[in-house]
């Protein structure tokens, strides 16, 4: 599938944006909450401002975006509709959320429901790409957890970053970052595991005509690429796609670690907090390219009709 930027930058920043306001949400479960107004504002702030960007990135991918709003009647059947109006509630329930937080009212009912509605809102942007059977390398078991996982880890990160920063002493949220690091890793490694062994879909089984014997091409039904082929057919070379997830590996997961138990070292002072944004900073630059990839390597059931062996 041709990687579409804007819905690169939606993915990317609203699930860290999400991340951030559900690990908001197990600061004010666990308590205290920390006395530092600063901290408070920089993570509502930050989160509100990611989820905003991302939202308005994706009606760049719409052909016409004023009519996005008609979107959200197709809550029924539509992920895409479902993701909308989840993306709208949230946005009510954080809201009280923080505004139970400044002024100091009841935290708990508050924070359960804004870290539900966080996940409900990520698991439906998920389930837009991991409900379409035509693509396989999206339709599986391995996509929503991937999302989660992903989010979380970039939105501890942030709040561990804006914790430091503002001089509120968090270890906890550290030590939370390091297991979301791990988490997305694993499951990221699981995630290329399933495609790279997945055999593909054969024209054959798309057709139906398998019984026949080996079905093949007669003639090609365009005399250059169409958008078909160019939206759905998008190729990448199997050796750029390894240097990329090298650079996935190390750059979104391996050094974010390792500078998260940089910043955990006890006496570690001001580099802790240098390191912690380093790691938020790298993390999401990973989780962009890891995007651009899941993407990238997609490639639809169509090209199956354009003359492709598998997909």
């Amino acid at each position: 599938m041709h990687p579409a930027y804007s819905i690169i930058v939606f993915t990317t920043a609203s699930g860290a944006g999400y991340g951030l306001l559900f690990a908001m949400a197990l600061v004010a479960l666990v308590g205290p909450v920390p006395a530092a107004p600063g901290f408070a504002v920089a993570g509502f702030t930050v989160a509100f401002v990611l989820v905003s960007a991302g939202l308005l990135a994706s009606t760049a991918h719409l052909g016409q975006p004023q009519r996005a709003w008609r979107a959200f009647s197709q809550w029924r059947s539509s992920w895409l509709s479902r993701e909308g109006v989840a993306a709208v509630a949230s946005y009510a329930v954080a809201a009280a959320f923080a505004y139970a937080w400044f002024m100091g009212g009841p935290l708990a009912p508050f924070a359960l429901a804004s870290a539900a509605m966080c996940v409900v809102t990520v698991f439906c942007t998920a389930m837009i790409y991991a409900s379409l059977k035509p693509i396989r390398a999206w339709c599986n078991g391995w996509v929503a957890p991937v999302y989660l996982a992903l989010g979380l880890m970039t939105g501890t990160l942030w709040l561990s970053a804006l914790a430091l920063v503002a001089g509120v002493a968090a270890p906890g949220l550290g030590w939370l970052s390091l297991a979301a690091i791990a988490t997305a890793w694993l499951l990221k490694l699981g995630y290329w595991r399933l495609v790279d062994a997945d055999g593909g879909e054969t024209a054959e089984a798309a057709t139906g005509l398998g019984g026949l014997g080996r079905v093949s091409l007669l003639d090609a039904p365009h005399t250059s690429d169409n958008y078909l082929m160019k939206e759905m057919g998008y190729r990448l070379a199997r050796k750029h796609a390894a240097k990329l997830r090298r650079l996935v590996v190390w750059a979104g997961f391996a050094a974010p670690f390792v500078l998260v138990l940089a910043a955990l070292v006890p006496g570690a002072g001001a580099a802790a907090a240098y390191a912690m944004v380093l790691a938020a900073l790298l993390a999401s630059a990973g989780v962009l390219v890891e995007r651009w990839l899941f993407f990238a390597e997609a490639r639809h059931s169509v090209m199956l009709y354009y003359g492709a062996r598998t997909v």
